[in-house]
């Protein structure tokens, strides 16, 4: 098996206004599990910078650590990127926005990354109204380290271990709502008609836009009960060692319509239930999206859609009243504007 993609591409491939082909927008071959919901999120984040035309050389890419953080080398390859440390992210983002606003910055984490190690991060990113797309993959559990529960991981479920967890789970999207983001949308990794939207929506939003995408593991997230599990089957053989066998599966994928409630049968034969948000929902309304959310969750739904947007807000460049001119093409006589200027400078502060 080789992780090396092929350089060819058919010849005739769709192009956009810049005239690149999709091909121009993908990344590396990913080594997630086969079935990975995170895969299906690396496509639509692909298929929506392609319709956007956006250049791949304006956009900067990061992430945390886990198997979402491990996505920003399947998509835009041509991109700038930064692999951070564990819940990391946001402050690493931050401090490239405030030094070069030109770009476009996609932040990809996980529902460990985010709301556990990285959770102060997570609230004061929101709270500063950062231009970013945040991006977070929530499956329920800690994949790369074999199984544990997450933050978001439901009351009761059942761990791989078989310990049963006693907290209830953090609902990030109704967090991000509460704490000020000025985008929240909600959305499954398997429907790419409401993902992709959301995506062009977000990174056109001048403000901190989140997506909370429901992202299921194959592999580890075998939780009874859990709205975002996988049964895992383990095969036992007689060997000197002991190895978990990942069984091949497709990715799910559903199309269903506004105000519609959808099943989702999931590879062990338990299920999810999508209410996707109708036309006539008001996503201005900031208290009734939390209501939404609320009561969605006491039908052990999973509430879909744009879910608030602030048409106006004010991004931490604003805020700050930074330079328009990124920090690395200012010149010497704009950062060193001399003795009289610092002495009118600290005048101000008497």
């Amino acid at each position: 098996m080789t992780f090396y993609k092929p350089s060819f591409r058919h010849p005739e491939l769709p192009k956009n206004k810049l005239g690149y082909t999709s091909a121009e927008y993908e990344g590396v071959i990913s080594t997630l599990c086969a079935g990975c919901g995170h895969d299906s999120i690396s496509t639509a984040i692909v298929q929506a910078c392609f319709e956007l035309d956006i250049e791949p050389h304006k956009v900067a890419k990061l992430s945390g650590i886990g198997c979402s953080s491990k996505t920003p080398a399947y998509f835009l390859s041509n991109s700038h990127g930064f692999n951070s440390v564990h819940g990391r992210m946001p402050a690493v983002a931050t401090g490239a926005n405030l030094a070069n606003k030109e770009l476009l910055y996609i932040g990809v984490s996980g529902d460990g990354d985010s709301a556990s190690i990285g959770m102060g991060q997570f609230v004061h990113v929101i709270r500063k109204n950062l231009n970013m797309v945040y991006i977070c993959m929530n499956n329920g559990v800690y994949g790369l380290t074999k199984g544990q529960d997450s933050a978001t991981a439901d009351v009761g479920s059942i761990s791989k271990a078989g310990s049963v967890n006693p907290y209830p789970p953090i609902d990030l999207a109704s967090l991000a709502i509460e704490l000020g983001a000025s985008f929240v949308a909600q959305s499954f990794s398997g429907d790419k008609d409401q993902l992709i939207p959301l995506l062009k929506a977000a990174i056109n939003h001048p403000g901190f836009a989140f997506l909370n995408v429901v992202s299921p593991c194959v592999t580890f997230n075998n939780n009874p009960g859990s709205t975002k599990s996988y049964q895992f089957a383990r095969e036992h053989a007689a060997c000197t060692g002991r190895a978990d066998y990942v069984p091949v599966m497709d990715p799910i994928t559903k199309s269903y319509g506004e105000g519609e409630v959808t099943t989702i049968e999931l590879h062990d034969g338990s299920a999810l239930q999508f209410h996707k948000l109708d036309n006539e929902w008001n996503p201005e309304d900031r208290l009734s999206a939390i209501s939404a959310l609320k009561r969605a969750e006491e039908k052990q739904e999973v509430l879909t859609g744009l879910l608030y947007i602030n048409r106006n807000p004010k991004e931490l460049h604003n805020i700050l009243n930074t330079s328009d001119t990124p920090l690395n093409r200012l010149n010497e006589a704009t950062l060193c504007p001399g003795n009289d200027i610092l002495q009118d400078i600290n005048e101000g502060f008497r």
